[in-house]
């Protein structure tokens, strides 16, 4: 499906912008994450027109940006170091529908790594015959000496990077050249991010294009939209859509994101140390907390 986006009234004043802004800049850098899985190709224009503003403009997130696409087994990604709010780039995805049943995006406001194209998120890499995709938000300590890696190296610099390749061991030590149960797999995947999530923050989004895989460190948040479906609309742009004139009875489109972009529909936060799997837009394991998250 491919949501059309009208205009509405201007929900925000400069000042409530500024405000946004504010109180982002007061808290510990962080990226912003968005992932969607949908049981029929859809494109992510919408939400991700939110979440660009964020990169610049209504957040601090300019440090680089990107997105993947699945179709099929095949993906493709579009990256930035300019801030997203301001991207040539950016600004074509949003307004080009690439219709996808698996996607993830992200924002970057750097904290490990300077700013440039190796080190902008989606990382893509592949295994078992398929293209594997992880964006990750947080800050991670002392990572090349408590995660060590021997088989996939990274490009650039980042803790992020660092992180994926490690879990890129683990998997290929553990279950060697053939893919198991996607539940075993994951399950496995999980205990991965919550070591992970010691080091520090990690916010995780994986997926192999089939199955989507979220861990919540500290802050994640999911919606599904299903019929009846109703009209939505941004946080941080000024735009609507009415979902019932976009979609048949039997979608199922779920959005994952780090902070709701939408003011009318019902957020989930995750808790920490949660994980959860979808695949086709639907929730195939949930509500499962890998560990009790040490905020001290």
């Amino acid at each position: 499906m491919i949501y059309s986006i009208y205009r509405i009234n201007c929900r925000f004043s400069q000042a409530h912008s500024t405000f946004m802004c504010l109180v982002v800049l007061r808290g510990k850098k962080m990226c912003e994450l968005l992932a969607m899985s949908a049981n029929v190709p859809t494109d992510i224009c919408f939400s991700f027109s939110g979440l660009m503003q964020r990169g610049g403009n209504t957040g601090p997130h300019r440090d680089g940006w990107g997105v993947t696409f699945y179709e099929g087994k095949g993906c493709r990604s579009f990256k930035d170091p300019m801030p997203s709010a301001q991207s040539p780039i950016a600004e074509l995805v949003t307004k080009y529908p690439m219709k996808s049943e698996a996607v993830i995006c992200h924002i970057r406001q750097a904290n490990s790594g300077e700013v440039c194209l190796e080190n902008t998120h989606p990382f893509v890499r592949q295994m078992w015959g398929r293209n594997w995709t992880y964006a990750h938000n947080g800050q991670l300590k002392d990572f090349e000496n408590e995660l060590p890696i021997e088989f996939h190296l990274p490009i650039g610099t980042t803790d992020s990077e660092h992180a994926f390749c490690w879990i890129l061991d683990q998997l290929h030590l553990e279950f060697g050249a053939t893919q198991v149960d996607a539940k075993l797999l994951f399950g496995f995947i999980a205990s991965l991010a919550a070591k992970i999530d010691k080091l520090g923050v990690a916010n995780i989004i994986i997926t192999d294009g089939e199955y989507l895989f979220a861990y919540c460190s500290n802050n994640l948040h999911w919606l599904t939209r299903r019929a009846p479906f109703g009209q939505a609309s941004l946080i941080d742009a000024e735009m609507a859509v009415d979902f019932q004139k976009e979609t048949t009875n039997n979608d199922v489109v779920t959005v994952i994101a780090t902070q709701p972009l939408t003011d009318n529909e019902t957020w989930h936060k995750m808790p920490a140390g949660q994980w959860q799997l979808f695949c086709l837009g639907e929730l195939v394991v949930g509500d499962l907390i890998c560990q009790e998250k040490d905020n001290t």
